[in-house]
């Protein structure tokens, strides 16, 4: 709901004020509702502790991921894993200030870096199951993990030159970022499960529409 939306907002926008004023262990509970104009039941009814204020929109970032990659098959694993990717990075740059000022906090408060690891953990292990459902043969479990731990580490790379003012395309990057890694590891180029490879047909310039359709079904078939 907008009211729910908006009060969410003001929290968060008034722990990461006091957290720039103040700092973060100096900050309290009380002090984020008094600034923000809510009383202490609506502040955890929306966040479990303070640190949650830190990451507001990883529950539903996190579900948005899961539902994006089960959406794929082995056939669109390549745009799953990219759109997949996207919507982190995409989170973080509609955030503006507040993802900066949360690449402060993770560099100097170690419960926080260690939030942030974990949240990265938890994405990796998210494309690594997707991964699994889309490879086959004796090395899949390996190259799925190989492929999560790529995916994810090239978005991080990126994500934080763009905080650091280092590129001025943080999705370019990406996308480039996403080809290297599945180019190493042949997420690309291996076929799918149950694909036969690359059927080519050559057909006579002069046939009908239909003919030529009957000869690409026949060659598919054979």
């Amino acid at each position: 709901m907008p009211g729910q939306s908006s009060t969410r907002d003001r929290m968060v926008d008034a722990a990461f004020a006091l957290f720039d004023e103040q700092g973060y262990d100096a900050t309290t509970v009380d002090a984020i509702v008094e600034r923000a104009g809510v009383s202490r039941s609506t502040f955890f009814r929306a966040f479990g502790s303070k640190e949650d204020v830190i990451f507001p929109h990883h529950p539903d970032l996190r579900a948005r991921i899961e539902a994006r990659l089960a959406a794929g098959s082995a056939e669109t694993r390549v745009v799953a894993v990219r759109e997949a990717a996207g919507l982190v990075l995409e989170q973080y740059l509609s955030e503006g200030d507040v993802a900066l000022a949360r690449y402060r906090l993770t560099r100097t408060v170690p419960a926080l870096r260690g939030r942030e690891i974990a949240s990265m953990l938890g994405y990796q292990q998210l494309f690594r199951e997707a991964l699994l459902h889309w490879l086959d043969g004796p090395d899949a479990e390996l190259r799925a993990e190989l492929l999560a731990a790529g995916i994810v580490t090239g978005h991080n790379v990126i994500l934080r030159r763009w905080l650091r003012g280092q590129t001025d395309d943080p999705r370019g990057e990406l996308s480039h970022a996403l080809d290297l890694v599945m180019e190493s590891r042949g997420l690309a180029t291996a076929a799918p499960h149950g694909a036969l490879g690359t059927t080519v047909v050559v057909v006579e310039s002069n046939r009908s529409g239909a003919e030529v359709a009957d000869v690409v079904r026949r060659a598919l078939e054979g």
